[in-house]
């Protein structure tokens, strides 16, 4: 079994199972994910399949995605900086 690490290049954890969960009238722009069989969730930039791929625990994918659903990412919509 292949190592997989956070930072690998995406193109390397093949081209099934990617999905676009978060697409929209973007232009194509937009995050890719894929479930890996150990229950880690891989993320891609749409346009850069074969870039970085970013690897994060199941765990961190439901606590971020409840954060966001309660409104606790609502910052990152806004265009100012902080």
């Amino acid at each position: 079994m292949k190592r997989i690490y956070n930072g690998m290049p995406a193109g390397l954890l093949g081209s099934e199972g990617w999905h676009k969960p978060w697409s929209g009238g973007n232009g194509g722009s937009c995050v890719e994910v894929m479930r890996l069989a150990d229950g880690r969730i891989a993320l891609r930039q749409s346009t850069d399949p074969d870039g970085p791929a970013l690897i994060y625990a199941h765990q961190a994918i439901v606590k971020f995605i409840q954060g966001a659903k309660a409104g606790k990412a609502d910052f990152l919509l806004s265009r100012e900086t902080a």
